[in-house]
């Protein structure tokens, strides 16, 4: 697939991580169609982009469970990476608001890119979500692959005691296993590419108006910034969004990415406690704003396997320090501008 003469179709492109992959993607020559269900942030989109004007297009679709949204979305293209998904924590209904709409979601954009015989590949980004077992228990050490299976059942995951945290874990298996068995069973044109990917930071390139509308992952990192309370942290497996959306695109892009499943992930491991180290270090407002709390320390009897994914898609992934400070001095020029809009809506009041 030469990227010069690709039309990919970015469902979730503003998004945290879609807006990333909408960027590789036009620096590569490719030609983007931006799915949204928003019409601003669309324009927006693009209005941040006049460069690429003539190479970038966006299309609304109303629902992402329903193949029909997306029936005009994957005419002319040539490739889909499909990173919408439905994500929260504040659910009452596992099956209603987290299950059934990502496994939806995945088997309207495969069923709409089988009736386009264009399309010839289908990158899924699905999630380390898929891959953890909770229950393992592997003295001295063990390594996630992307051959490892999150042993979650769907009974298990849509259970009204189930916690939003492992329904959530279930709806990522069980859209993946969605992916893979279509195209077993149906043999469509194109082939897929799944990426599964942990904790996501970094700068953010998707509309965001203020602080309060940040993705969660760096929400917490912003937390830490703004003297809060030290987030808990689930994992300690992490990725530059960045480095994610390098892997989207070259997992779209190499003809022998093919077929195969991988687990984005830094060598490093994070801590919310290593977060305020390097502020700390970094900035010089560190000492009076950055959260306080008892040291976390990092679990080192797993470890999550990113070679893999770094050599078949070739990624030099980013330091951790790097991607701290890159989206700290980021949030940090948003709050000036909120402090300075603030004080002129003060001063208009009076």
């Amino acid at each position: 697939m030469s990227s010069l003469q690709s039309y990919v179709l970015v469902t979730g492109a503003t998004g945290f991580i879609g807006a990333h992959v909408v960027d590789g993607l036009l620096k590569r020559g490719c030609k983007v169609r931006a799915a949204t269900r928003s019409t601003l942030k669309g324009q927006l989109l693009k209005q941040a982009r006049p460069q690429y004007a003539s190479q970038l297009d966006i299309v609304q679709t109303s629902d992402f469970s329903e193949a029909v949204s997306f029936r005009e979305a994957v005419k002319d293209v040539t490739g889909v990476v499909h990173v919408a998904s439905p994500f929260s924590y504040s659910v009452k209904d596992n099956e209603k608001e987290l299950i059934r709409p990502a496994i939806e979601g995945v088997k309207a954009i495969l069923e709409a890119s089988a009736a386009s015989p264009n399309i010839k590949r289908v990158v899924i980004t699905s999630s380390f979500a898929s891959i953890m077992n909770a229950d393992l228990k592997v003295p001295p050490r063990y390594t996630y692959t992307a051959d490892d299976w999150n042993p979650l059942s769907y009974e298990e995951s849509v259970a009204k005691e189930t916690s939003a945290v492992i329904a959530y874990r279930g709806s990522k298996k069980f859209a993946e296993l969605g992916a893979w068995n279509f195209v077993k069973e149906r043999n469509p044109e194109f082939d897929i590419v799944t990426l599964c990917p942990p904790m996501t930071f970094g700068p953010i390139r998707h509309p965001v108006s203020n602080l309060a509308e940040l993705n969660e992952s760096n929400a917490n990192l912003w937390k830490v910034a703004s003297g809060q309370e030290l987030p808990v942290s689930r994992v300690p497996f992490w990725v530059d969004v960045r480095d994610l959306a390098t892997a989207h695109v070259e997992a779209l892009l190499r003809p022998e990415a093919g077929g195969k499943r991988f687990t984005v992930a830094s060598p490093q491991k994070f801590s919310y406690s290593l977060v305020s180290d390097i502020l700390l270090e970094e900035f010089d407002w560190g000492k009076e704003r950055t959260a306080k709390g008892e040291k976390q320390g990092i679990d080192d009897s797993f470890a999550l396997d990113g070679g893999a994914a770094a050599m078949a898609l070739g990624l030099a992934y980013t330091s951790f320090r790097e991607t701290v400070k890159d989206f700290i001095n980021q949030a940090i020029a948003m709050e000036k501008i909120e402090v300075r809009a603030t004080s002129e809506k003060m001063q208009i009041a009076r």
